[in-house]
């Protein structure tokens, strides 16, 4: 072959990879637009908000319908499950904003023979001798794995929360009374897998990093994955990977608790790509302290939740996702239903694959 043929050669394939990647594009493009057209009241460069209606509780989660589940559930080939969530007690590491949690004996074997309080477990009808365990739990509705409800941060002078449910209003004695956690539907959703310090080759982002949009962006394209409209996003920052069995090692946990993502981040990540829920491995998905000129010591609360409507999930164990490079997956979770209560907590989410 000459010269002059291996050229023209080389220049044809070379317009037919430009054509190929640039129609591949356009085809990537067209699909995700529409998705999104598909993805009932989000829209780019808004995000969600306050569209459902004056009396809605579950923000952008009300966009959740069958063509998503199947989306979510088709992801699942090899039937492997991972263990989204951490083991929790007494000595566990927690947000200093919130009350420890303490699991009490109510009944034992030898107090319910001892006590003999109940007809039922003497002697004469018990010949078995048959006896239970049972506990009180005293606990904060926001420790360990756990999803923010929509109520869990109020704003202004009037302590307003999504959709403008006020604490005059709404509060009260025995929890909160609009957006409650029985209010959060169960989930099944495609999810992505944002991580960020595997992408940076660290264990764990120190503590107080700011994962800023560029992050985001770079480690989408590292891992070969995007973020669609409707999807769940879990950043990871390697935090989870001291928790050991029941997250007491509280300096090594609070050394990397704090790195997370800023306002910016946020706003590319429900504005932009549409994400429904968003969530990591650490208290508080985002950075602390906040970022000089902030509103608040929590922007990215206070816009999630207040502001679009987009639940948070907290202290979610990426690590064995991580360590698979499993950056897709089906996303399923579902809150305990305790009325009042401002997030699901102790949560044992899974991610499928």
């Amino acid at each position: 072959m000459n010269v002059y043929r291996r050229s023209f050669l080389v220049a044809v394939l070379t317009l037919f990879c430009w054509w190929f990647e640039g129609a591949s594009a356009f085809k990537r493009s067209e699909l995700q637009a529409q998705e999104a057209a598909a993805i009932r009241g989000w829209k780019q460069g808004q995000g969600w908000g306050w569209i459902w209606g004056k009396e809605d509780e579950v923000g952008s989660l009300n966009a959740i319908n069958p063509s998503m589940v199947l989306k979510a559930i088709s992801l699942v080939k090899q039937g492997k499950v991972y263990d989204l969530g951490v083991s929790y007690d007494r000595t566990s590491y927690k947000w200093p904003g919130h009350s420890p949690g303490e699991v009490l004996s109510f009944r034992t074997p030898e107090g319910v023979k001892r006590q003999k309080d109940l007809d039922f477990t003497l002697p004469a009808a018990n010949k078995a001798g048959l006896a239970w365990h049972s506990s009180a739990l005293f606990i904060n509705d926001n420790v360990a794995t756990q999803i923010d409800g929509l109520g869990h941060i109020t704003t202004g002078e009037d302590n307003h929360w999504y959709n403008g449910f006020k604490e005059a209003d709404w509060g009260g004695n025995w929890g909160i009374r609009k957006t409650d956690v029985t209010t959060i539907p169960p989930m099944v959703l495609r999810a992505v897998l944002v991580d960020v310090a595997g992408f940076k080759k660290v264990e764990a982002l120190k503590g107080s990093t700011t994962i800023t949009v560029d992050d985001l962006r770079k480690t989408l394209e590292w891992e070969k994955t995007d973020i669609h409209p409707g999807d769940a996003v879990f950043i990871r920052t390697g935090t989870l990977r001291y928790w050991g069995e029941t997250g007491s090692d509280h300096e090594k946990i609070r050394s990397h608790d704090s790195a997370g993502i800023n306002l910016e981040s946020a706003k590319w990540l429900v504005e932009q790509k549409g994400a429904i829920l968003i969530g990591s491995d650490t208290s508080g998905l985002e950075v602390t302290p906040a970022p000089a000129g902030s509103s608040s010591f929590n922007p990215v609360h206070e816009y999630l939740l207040v502001q679009q409507g987009v639940h948070i999930g907290e202290f979610h164990n990426l690590e064995e996702l991580a360590r698979d490079r499993a950056y897709e997956f089906c996303y399923v979770a579902a809150t305990n239903k305790i009325k009042g209560s401002v997030a699901g907590f102790a949560l044992r989410p899974m991610a499928l694959r």
